[in-house]
């Protein structure tokens, strides 16, 4: 539309405009059933005389006045042309805009076109749009940063927004999961004293959520998804307690450690096997734990709400992305078709310990484990029918000679020095006592700590020689070859699964009881079984190699390698109730490597996370749900800071945090004001006296300020 003079001259200081309205637009929709909308323009423009003939709009008056009437009506064009029908609402909004520009209050470049046609959701014949100035810039924000806080009073969209947001973002597959939460301070820790079940409790105190919900999904897919764990409703209370008993071990550059020990700044392993530091540590109180058992044997504790990174069979079949799933959500849900139904993450590479300094070659300590005599009451000794095996032994052992006895019999006998005139001690006894390995028999053999955690390559060495010298390929028709692995030690056992394990592998364990076994034979005698033999059967990942003896290995290559370790969890059981925490680490899939190396997170991945009614969470509540925050997730912060409901003496997380975190990058603060109620007109103009009251009388919410101390 252009501005056109006419044979009508406008008097002294006014000014006049024509608009033309399209034949394609008839005149209704643009003035209104009944001429409404001209009505509400005139009334907001009483210095513009506004005329109507035919497809024709004059005004004339004021000059600031008729240039505000005429871009009213080119902006009306404009979402008229998208096929959106203006109604009274959006025209007063869009008068608000225009004036506000004019009055240099806007400060960014949008107009009341671009607010009123940005689609974010269409769902059942309706679309969710911003209606406001201020609405449309605080659904940028949540598109532009991670953290969005949405300030302001009751009625401005503050949470539908955000719920629209999160269900465009999880149906263009930007998330995995929508977790929309409320700080429940009326239910609470009086949950108890409600009827019903814990669900029949919150729901009332989360309707407004599932209100939303409904208004934007198919509300028969709802509990689907709620099933699946795509959305999570819960009040902070109940999501925030994803924790394991402060006696868990979890894995440090420095060996196991009690996860309730740890501290922010402290190291842990993460699933790539490399340290990643601890960024928060939040006790959790007395919880319900369950153990999480493995079908490898592994296990560990935590609570219902823990969260464990899995997939399925089909998640595999089809490449998609795996899924976080709280432990309660999988009980009673664990087979398919007989099959275990959730697979768990494996080390993508061997735990990357800090190196130390060893006595002795760890191939040639792996093999003195499996076949040497380390009992101290004579020269050590060595038994094998492979000679490659002596030599690398004697290879690796500097001072050292192998003497062959005949058969499979070697003695380590000292090399002597020319001069020497005293008796020295056998270099490897020595070690060996060192060590605490001296006098040790087949059945209480170990591997020592500076080997159990050290680097990588000295614990794989370390492997291979007790493979090597007592275990062997296991060949299968039609499947990849698995690895076996025999001896009586119980502790050398649990050893060489914990090196296994380190490595990225997996290592299953059976007993073989001595009672009622055929005896062996040696020297062509019966030898019979004193102990019981414990069978450990084991896959590595590809490119990790078991066996250096030349004919072990060749087999185990011809049958193509072991495979792809797997773990699937096999049982989720009730293991009473302990004292919890959980900790958030710095790692890029927040996985960190617990008991069994078993991968296990408390950060919320691939999310999109809202928390609703914020301004009633405590300071110590809103650092703990802002550092749950997890890669690939976007969170919303919802409040009104007038409408505090916390116990006395307990300081609003959402007023604190707003000095504490204004200005950080990728954090952003939306503040809608009356102007924005999208309800009723009421409200806002309830909202408006509230406020006046309140600042002409001293007092807050109608109470005065020195009269109430919990509204800090």
């Amino acid at each position: 539309m252009t501005q056109t003079p006419t044979a009508h001259t406008p008097a002294q200081g006014q000014s006049r405009a024509q608009f033309t309205v399209p034949a394609a637009h008839p005149m209704v929709t643009v003035l209104g059933s009944g001429d409404v909308l001209l009505r509400v323009i005139e009334k907001a423009f009483p210095a513009a005389d506004i005329h109507v003939r035919g497809n024709e709009i004059s005004a004339i008056g004021d000059a600031r006045e008729v240039a505000l009437v005429q871009r009213l009506f080119d902006e009306m064009m404009l979402v008229l042309r998208t096929g959106q029908p203006m109604t009274e609402d959006a025209v007063e909004r869009s008068i608000a805009m225009l004036r506000a520009t004019e009055n240099g209050e806007g400060d960014g470049p949008e107009t009341p076109a671009e607010v009123l046609t940005q689609n974010i959701l269409s769902s059942r014949g309706r679309t969710i749009r911003p209606k406001t100035l201020n609405q449309k810039r605080y659904v940028d924000a949540i598109d532009k940063h991670t953290i969005v806080f949405g300030i302001g009073p009751a009625g401005t969209g503050k949470t539908y927004l955000a719920m629209a947001k999160a269900v465009q973002a999880l149906q263009a597959k930007q998330v995995s999961r929508i977790i929309l939460t409320r700080p429940a301070v009326e239910a609470g820790e009086r949950l108890g004293f409600l009827p019903g079940t814990l669900y029949d409790k919150i729901d009332p105190y989360l309707r407004p959520l599932y209100d939303a919900l409904h208004d934007m999904l198919d509300p028969d897919s709802i509990p689907r998804l709620m099933a699946a764990g795509t959305i999570e409703v819960a009040p902070l209370a109940y999501m925030r307690g994803r924790a394991q008993p402060v006696f868990t071990n979890v894995l440090t550059p420095d060996g196991w450690r009690p996860i309730g020990d740890l501290e922010v700044g402290d190291l842990v392993i993460g699933s790539n096997g490399e340290p990643t530091p601890v960024l928060g540590v939040y006790p959790q109180g007395e919880k319900d734990i369950y153990r999480v058992t493995a079908q490898d044997g592994s296990w560990t504790l935590c609570c219902g709400e823990h969260l464990w990174t899995v997939r399925t069979a089909s998640d595999r079949r089809r490449d998609k992305p795996w899924r976080v799933l709280e432990t309660k959500e999988m009980i009673g849900n664990l087979r398919a078709a007989h099959a275990r139904r959730y697979e768990l993450p494996m080390l993508t590479a061997p735990v990357s310990f800090p190196e130390r300094e060893i006595p002795m070659d760890p191939y040639a300590l792996g093999l003195l484990l499996g076949d040497g005599c380390l009992t101290g009451s004579t020269t050590p000794s060595f038994a094998t029918e492979d000679p490659e095996l002596a030599e690398a032994l004697e290879a690796a052992l500097p001072g050292v000679v192998l003497r062959h006895r005949g058969g499979p019999d070697y003695v380590l006998n000292r090399v002597k020095s020319p001069g020497d005139v005293i008796t020295l001690e056998n270099p490897v006894t020595r070690i060996l006592r060192d060590l605490d390995l001296l006098r040790s028999r087949s059945h209480s053999k170990f591997v020592p700590d500076d080997y159990l955690h050290n680097s990588a390559d000295v614990r794989l060495a370390v492997l291979q020689g007790l493979l090597d010298s007592d275990g062997g390929p296991v060949t299968q028709a039609d499947r990849t070859c698995r690895i076996q692995y025999s001896t009586t030690s119980i502790l050398l056992r649990d050893d060489v699964i914990a090196l296994v394990q380190s490595l990225g592998g997996v290592a299953y364990t059976r007993r073989r009881a001595a009672e009622g076994r055929a005896p062996g034979r040696a020297r062509g005698r019966d030898v019979v079984h004193s102990r019981d033999s414990h069978i450990v059967d084991i896959r590595l990942p590809e490119g990790i190699a078991p066996f250096r003896l030349a004919r072990k290995r060749d087999k185990y290559l011809a049958a193509g390698g072991g495979g792809r370790p797997m773990r699937f969890i096999d049982s989720i059981e009730p293991a009473g109730r302990e004292e919890a925490v959980c900790i958030q680490v710095a790692a890029e899939d927040s996985l960190y490597v617990t008991q069994d190396y078993l991968l296990t997170h408390n950060t919320l991945n691939d999310a999109f996370i809202i928390l609703d009614e914020a301004q009633n969470t405590s300071a110590e509540q809103m650092k703990m749900f802002l550092t749950r925050l997890g890669f690939d997730s976007k969170i919303v912060v919802t409040g009104d800071v007038t409408q505090v409901d916390l116990p006395s003496g307990t300081k609003s997380g959402l007023r604190q945090v707003q000095d504490i975190l204004e200005g950080l990058d990728d954090v952003h603060f939306s503040r809608l004001t009356t102007q924005d109620v999208v309800r009723h007109k009421l409200v806002g103009r309830i909202v408006d006296a509230y406020e006046k009251y309140d600042s002409q009388n001293g007092t807050e919410n109608g109470t005065h300020k020195g009269a109430r101390t919990k509204r800090k």
